[in-house]
């Protein structure tokens, strides 16, 4: 015998209902039935089929209904029909409505707990970043110079000819000025890339009169090919000091102290001669090998000594830029390469590694 729900399919007359009592009877079938289906877990997906199956517009429970029963009941079955059907719709609204609110209840909760953070978990390691190790080395010059009254200044890296070189008594016909080893602005005559970072040292002799003492950091441009030991662009720190009375002693002291602090104490120094057009005398620092102590190995080349940088007294020539008078001021001049010492210090034997941003290179030097 056909459910309640198979009788909406079928004519008023068909259901062979001849009184009010059979209608409500038929009535309260389909709303048992409903509540039955409504007990069921709902989901999202199955209160929305509930409520299609039961009021949708089309061939649902109550469309049936209305186009079956009520529009093929006779007359006098009209009004049964309608009463019924009045009582019946509350009815499943209410039930379609409570599955929806507790299908979007549960699947709140799921996604509650789907998200819940589970404190026993370790934590995400987000690694910090560190400084790269020609920054370390830089800070760490700057921490030895600026104690012993030191101040550090910086400027551009595009530089004219006679800050670069002519200030500096670099003449015209100087080597140092080819087009071999220099790199000139296409297109701005006069201008170039800085080759070494003395020319804040005439800048600031400009604007400022003695005692000045002064570092100066910067990248530097050079036609170098690329290989372990040369790059076209490095890293100098230049040094400057200039007052009355400053003498070779003073020099030495200076260089003799930053080599001390930077590779430790038990380091020795010696001076041997050199010419720079801007020193006056001249000299090639050399430090005691710090592998070896000395002793020779490969990295001195078995010699005990490694060589460090060159400096000097400056030459009076140069006061002649800057308009200081060579017979009240001296002082002594000196250039570091910050790459090598990087790599005589840390035991690094490719200059090209600075520049690869290798991360297992880099994250040796915390």
């Amino acid at each position: 015998m056909p459910d309640a729900i198979e009788k909406t399919h079928l004519r008023f007359s068909q259901l062979e209902c001849s009184s009010d009592e059979q209608l409500h009877y038929l009535f309260h079938e389909l709303s048992e039935l409903a509540a039955q289906e409504a007990e069921a877990p709902p989901t999202p997906e199955t209160a929305q089929k509930f409520r299609v199956r039961w009021l949708g517009r089309q061939d649902s429970v109550i469309s049936r209904i209305t186009a079956n029963w009520l529009k093929e009941a006779p007359p006098e079955a009209k009004k049964w029909v309608g009463q019924q059907l009045n009582w019946l719709r509350p009815i499943l609204e209410d039930l379609a409505s409570q599955s929806k609110k507790i299908a979007e209840a549960a699947a709140l909760e799921a996604a509650a707990a789907r998200d819940q953070i589970d404190l026993s978990l370790p934590g995400v390691t987000r690694p910090l970043g560190t400084q790269h190790l020609v920054r370390q080395t830089y800070e760490e010059m700057y921490r030895i110079f600026t104690s012993i009254g030191f101040s550090v200044v910086e400027g551009p890296e595009i530089e004219t000819a006679y800050y670069n070189f002519e200030a500096l008594n670099i003449p015209e016909h100087h080597p140092a000025r080819d087009n071999m080893d220099t790199f000139y602005i296409a297109n701005a005559p006069g201008y170039l890339l800085r080759t070494h970072t003395s020319p804040m040292q005439a800048r600031t002799m400009e604007k400022q009169q003695p005692p000045v003492r002064i570092v100066v950091p910067g990248k530097v441009y050079r036609r170098d090919n690329p290989d372990a030991t040369h790059s076209f662009v490095f890293h100098q720190l230049e040094g400057l000091a200039v007052d009355t009375d400053i003498t070779f002693c003073d020099f030495k002291g200076t260089i003799e102290y930053f080599a001390k602090e930077f590779f430790g104490p038990q380091t020795r120094v010696r001076l041997r001669p050199s010419y720079f057009p801007f020193t006056e005398p001249s000299a090639e620092f050399d430090a005691s090998c710090h592998v070896c102590d000395g002793k020779g190995c490969r990295t001195c080349k078995h010699s005990g000594w490694i060589e460090m940088f060159g400096a000097g007294m400056v030459n009076p020539a140069v006061y002649g830029f800057v308009n200081y008078d060579p017979k009240r001021y001296s002082g002594f001049a000196f250039g570091l390469g910050v790459d090598r010492l990087a790599m005589l210090k840390y035991g690094i034997d490719d200059l090209q590694q600075f520049f690869r941003n290798d991360v297992r290179f880099l994250s040796q030097f915390p």
